[in-house]
């Protein structure tokens, strides 16, 4: 009897880690590639979260290092990891999103490393998007650039740019009073809110409009971790901008 009982406990366990492991392998699992664009305020985790509650199985991970190039994460300089990670794992979609002036002031390496990373990216079974920064504060000039360069790229890789830069700066200019940014470059919480509904939202295809004005995780302790708070109406503003923008693959929207 003990020995049958010990039988059906370890088949139990077997069937049980095959299940997990079979629901692990449902998620659609997602890359993050680049810098503090990306990191930072946890929009990742956002994403993730917001997937979380549509019932939308995802997770989500991120090679992220301040300030890194597309170049070094190629090259696996400064500590990243990228591409021991796209070929030690298996991913549905990887999100690149290279260093903020690179279009302005390395156009001929933005150009080279994005279409090297891109190769790499399909070599390993995974489905690249360019993610286009935003312009700085004390610069919205240099949005065209930006937004053309990511879209010329895309175009000539074969695969699509996701255009966060152009709703960032279309709801800069939509609603002045709003405080989308940290400094003059990095993203406040209201604008990595706003960013984390446009990458999801290109991601799944789904409306927003039901994601709620806060947003959150639990840590390995089991506790609630707070990842945003937005004012409401500022909620609603954000969620029809998105579900209102068109993501008509590498065409500029029209600010």
């Amino acid at each position: 009897m003990k020995k049958i009982l010990s039988f059906l406990c370890a088949l139990l366990l077997v069937q049980a880690y095959a299940f997990s492991q079979d629901e692990k392998s449902e998620k659609t699992r997602v890359l993050f590639v680049g810098n503090s664009f990306t990191f930072f305020w946890n929009m990742p985790q956002m994403v993730n979260a917001m997937a979380r509650l549509e019932d939308f199985p995802m997770e989500v991970r991120q090679s992220t290092v301040s300030g890194s190039t597309w170049k070094q994460h190629f090259k696996e300089e400064k500590d990243t990891q990228t591409r021991n990670l796209l070929t030690s794992e298996k991913w549905d979609y990887v999100i690149l999103q290279d260093h903020s002036l690179s279009t302005i002031e390395a156009p001929d390496r933005f150009k080279k490393y994005g279409e090297r990373l891109v190769r790499e990216v399909e070599k390993n079974g995974a489905v690249p998007y360019f993610m286009t920064t935003w312009a700085y504060l004390s610069n919205p000039l240099l949005q065209e650039t930006i937004s053309s360069s990511y879209k010329n790229l895309a175009t000539s890789s074969g695969t699509k740019a996701i255009p966060v830069g152009e709703v960032f700066m279309k709801a800069r200019r939509l609603r002045p009073d709003l405080k989308l940014y940290f400094d003059d470059k990095h993203p406040s919480s209201d604008g990595s809110y706003l960013i984390a509904l446009i990458i999801y939202r290109a991601l799944t295809g789904n409306s927003v409009k039901n994601i709620p004005d806060r947003l959150t995780a639990t840590d390995s302790d089991g506790e609630k971790i707070i990842l945003s708070f937005v004012h409401h109406k500022d909620g609603l503003f954000f969620r029809q901008l998105v579900d209102e923008t068109i993501f008509e693959p590498n065409k500029l929207i029209q600010q």
